[in-house]
């Protein structure tokens, strides 16, 4: 018999903004082979923390539609401002009734939460409300929140008490145990790669037909245009780069993000260096046309500074792109040999400057880096998951 999951998540796509949160509806698509699965991605009323989408068009964004093989539903919630440590408890209290109701519908057997804050915190009290267990998968903004002492406790009683905490990355499974999650109640399990959509493609075709036209190495970072993804740094970097004669032209793909204002200052960066004849903007773009973007580039770079699996990382490998990445978050795991990338060891644009010159000045085996960025897709990660899921559901009589 197929597991009945419940799949909870503040971060999911929805009409207007489809990309936000495409690595969770890319695990539960692949995952919609091994249970049915209904997703709650509720809908805020109000976005704080969203400049650009403050007041969402929810009209637009209905209470439920389908999504392949998943069922998604966007409840609506209400937050005050200023009180990030409530956010869990105003979360529980907006949609008690709505998991009751859905309950009816779809006897779930378990709460599969992504984000220990807040969606993981709320999730331990739905579950316990609904009297079934639940799973926590931390993602990368744990860390963040748990400088905040309140929601550092919260997080540390919902890890302890769920079924099994899924981690990224090994600090992420470090950090839930630091915690107090049972170290053989959190596992490491990646997230993939589409394969179908990642994949390298013709480079001189590909740079003919972006515009691709200049005589230098083409650098590309990805990622909304906010100060973690560290895009002004990188053109920092370039600046310094081209003061030693190496022609290179920086590319960023990304759009407007919901963290805070930036993007400006991106380009006040480029100006501020005298880099703006030399820094692209293709705005935001479909997965397909990053993968074009990271086919034809000679480098990826990273310089966030915070991530927990950086998928951009994998999917620049899976076109065959090598890549220079802070380190941060899985960035080791996920380039384990000098074959396929450099790790940077600072964000200083002075050591960024200098990891890419040493990248720009090897050799690189293109088809062994797509090999290895194509070896772990998301029909990998869904069947890992889906182990934790049965294993939950099997052992919570004994548990309880």
């Amino acid at each position: 018999m197929r597991p009945r999951i419940i799949s909870f998540t503040t971060v999911f796509p929805r009409p207007g903004e489809e990309n936000y949160g495409i690595f969770v509806r890319s695990r539960l698509h692949a995952a919609a082979g091994h249970a049915d699965i209904h997703v709650v991605a509720p809908v805020a009323r109000i976005e704080y923390g969203n400049p650009g989408r403050r007041f969402p068009l929810l009209a637009g964004v209905p209470r439920r539609r389908p999504d392949g093989p998943l069922t998604v539903h966007h409840p609506r919630w209400l937050y005050p401002p200023l009180l990030t440590s409530w956010n869990p408890s105003f979360l529980e209290r907006c949609l008690r009734g709505f998991f009751h109701g859905l309950g009816r519908e779809f006897p779930f057997q378990l709460i599969d939460a992504h984000f220990g804050f807040p969606d993981g915190v709320a999730a331990a009290r739905l579950a316990r409300s609904a009297g079934v267990p639940y799973t926590i998968t931390l993602r990368g903004n744990e860390t963040m929140h748990g400088a905040a002492r309140e929601r550092q406790l919260a997080m540390a009683r919902a890890f302890q008490r769920a079924a099994h905490v899924i981690t990224v990355s090994s600090p992420l499974r470090d950090y839930a145990i630091s915690l107090g999650a049972a170290p053989e109640r959190v596992t490491v399990i990646p997230n993939g790669v589409d394969g179908a959509t990642f994949y390298p493609r013709p480079r001189a075709a590909e740079r003919a037909r972006l515009g691709m036209n200049e005589p230098g190495p083409h650098l590309l970072s990805a990622g909304y245009l906010i100060e973690r993804k560290g895009h002004h740094l990188l053109i920092e970097a370039l600046a310094r780069l081209r003061a030693e004669g190496i022609a290179a032209t920086l590319w960023i793909a990304g759009g407007p993000g919901r963290e805070d204002k930036f993007a400006a200052r991106i380009h006040e960066a480029a100006a501020r260096a005298q880099m703006t004849p030399h820094v692209r903007f293709p705005g935001a773009v479909s997965p397909g046309e990053l993968a074009a973007y990271m086919s034809a580039c000679d480098l990826f770079c990273l310089a966030s500074s915070r991530e927990g699996w950086p998928n951009v990382v994998n999917e620049a490998l899976a076109c065959g792109a090598p890549v220079v990445a802070h380190r941060t978050g899985a960035v080791p795991e996920m380039l384990p040999s000098e074959d396929y990338g450099l790790v940077a060891p600072s964000l200083e644009p002075a050591s960024l400057a200098g990891v890419i010159r040493q990248a720009l000045a090897r050799p690189w085996d293109l088809e062994a880096i797509a090999r290895w960025g194509r070896s772990r897709t998301w029909t990998h990660t869904a069947a890992e998951v889906a182990a934790v899921w049965r294993q939950s559901i099997e052992e919570a009589p004994a548990r309880s």
